[in-house]
């Protein structure tokens, strides 16, 4: 169904739903994960440099075990698939104590969204990563469907393809921050939304935001 402005107006080329990327363009989970990557690297007792939210950000929209592999190229691969496994899980447990950082509009925004139309999250996390950002954004109420690298193994592309489908979408968007994104939404046929403010830099999206917000008039849903 096409979106509808206050005044009852339809948006021309308007979606029928909204598909998120999660990292950098709902929330920063950087800083927290940088914790527990040390942790667990303190803990296998594997000498490396202290990681930053830089380290982080510079993976992020990969895969986790990609990023790892990434972050800690040239360390044995034994070494490298025991630190994915466990700040997998430590980076769940760091962030369902302290939470991430959702940027600025998406709370405010997000509930007026869902009021008009379906919202779904498609990310390249760890299995449960997606259900702690639902549990504790305080926004999990406003979203119909997730799906992530995580749980199947997939390519974004294809995990994006398969949550259209079973939820029957027509014309949904795909807002993301990073190319990866957009090749995916390229992929897959879908118009696609760059979140300027997140993680990547992007050439010639279908559309741009340069703060969350934007998304609102883009929409022709006002948001102040």
């Amino acid at each position: 169904m096409p979106v509808e402005r206050g005044d009852g107006v339809s948006v021309p080329g308007a979606p029928d739903a909204l598909v998120f990327d999660l990292d950098g363009t709902l929330w920063d989970t950087c800083a927290t994960c940088a914790t527990a990557w040390n942790r667990v690297l303190a803990r296998l007792g594997i000498p490396f440099r202290q990681i930053t939210a830089a380290d982080v950000r510079a993976v992020a929209g990969q895969p986790h075990a990609e990023g790892i592999a990434r972050v800690f190229a040239g360390r044995p691969a034994g070494e490298i698939a025991a630190i994915a496994s466990a700040t997998a899980e430590e980076d769940n447990r760091e962030i369902a104590a302290h939470g991430g950082l959702l940027y600025p509009g998406v709370a405010a925004l997000v509930p007026r969204l869902a009021a008009r139309l379906p919202l779904a999250i498609v990310s390249n996390c760890q299995q449960g990563y997606v259900e702690i950002f639902l549990a504790t954004s305080g926004l999990g109420g406003c979203f119909r469907d997730f799906e992530c690298w995580g749980n199947t193994g997939a390519a974004k592309a294809d995990n994006v393809r398969a949550l259209v489908r079973r939820n029957g979408f027509l014309r949904p968007w795909l807002v993301g921050d990073t190319n990866g994104d957009r090749q995916a939404a390229s992929e897959v046929g879908l118009h696609f939304v760059h979140a300027c403010y997140g993680f990547g830099r992007v050439a010639a999206p279908d559309d741009a935001i340069e703060q969350f917000a934007d998304l609102g008039p883009l929409l022709g849903i006002p948001f102040r």
